[in-house]
């Protein structure tokens, strides 16, 4: 089992994983600059368009919308309610235009007000965080584990650091497939998970937790041994079987990417493009 998830040939899976790098990192700093509703979402269908082209599964998008659901709809709660001299500050206004109060009748958030303002700041944190997230798939996911240790180790990043991000992206398919032959293992013993409800699924899923963690520490320990019969120095300084060269391509990209990063926060500081007011209340 593989970390790559990408099923076909893709002009992604082509380029080298330092081009990808840059472009992942110059994403994630734009990201996080950008205040503006619009422009992250406008940054983050450009992330999701390359996943879909990459050739990234939609139901492991999919799954990241539902797994974060509940965590977004607390945030732009939150946001709405309680963050108010903040967006007061990034808008420049008194008074927030409210959007939900709440009954007085009720325990220490009675009266509250929800603002329009807050509720966009915390939709333009959502954005954020899941162009961040999102954004990582067309560097792991479209690059084999070998290319990729062999490109980290070509950008000068100690080789301790990349094997051990390596070594994390392949036991993370081993660990997931120890759970699901614990379950069915369990299941030939008439544990039906179907029929069970969510509290008692959880409790199942947390017993799974102590023979996965004995058995990732007995993996942990032959790993160990390996290395040290090997004489593992963490010298970047060795022949490698996989190449990494970087094309045309790869060029362009981190040419391309880094000019549109600069005019990016050219036009922010210049022009308040990407600012949260930008296009709400100029």
């Amino acid at each position: 089992m593989t970390f790559q998830t990408v099923k076909y040939d893709s002009a992604f899976t082509r380029l080298d994983f330092r081009s990808k790098l840059v472009a992942m990192l110059l994403i994630t700093v734009l990201a996080f600059i950008w205040e503006s509703p619009i422009a992250g979402g406008i940054l983050l269908l450009g992330v999701v368009s390359g996943c879909v082209i990459a050739g990234v599964r939609l139901n492991y998008l999919g799954n990241i919308l539902k797994v974060m659901i509940p965590f977004y709809i607390f945030l732009i709660l939150s946001m709405g309610f309680f963050n108010i001299e903040q967006v007061k500050l990034l808008t420049g206004k008194s008074e927030l235009t409210p959007l939900l109060t709440l009954p007085n009748q009720l325990w220490l958030i009675g009266g509250t007000k929800m603002s329009v303002e807050g509720s966009l700041y915390g939709l333009s944190i959502v954005l954020k965080t899941l162009t961040m997230i999102l954004v990582i798939p067309l560097a792991i996911f479209t690059t084999d584990v070998n290319q990729m240790t062999v490109g980290m180790v070509r950008a000068k990043i100690p080789y301790k650091i990349v094997f051990i991000f390596s070594s994390t992206l392949r036991f993370v398919p081993l660990l997931l497939e120890e759970i699901q032959s614990i379950i069915e293992s369990q299941k030939l013993r008439g544990l039906n998970l179907d029929k069970m409800g969510w509290l008692k699924k959880g409790q199942v899923y947390a017993k799974i937790a102590v023979p996965l963690i004995l058995n990732s520490l007995a993996k942990s320990q032959k790993l160990e041994v390996v290395l040290q019969s090997k004489a593992f120095s963490g010298n970047s300084d060795r022949t490698y079987l996989h190449e990494s060269k970087l094309s045309n391509a790869d060029y362009w990209l981190m040419f391309g990417s880094s000019l549109l990063f600069v005019i990016a926060i050219a036009i922010y500081f210049s022009m308040g493009v990407g600012k949260f007011s930008w296009l709400l209340y100029d």
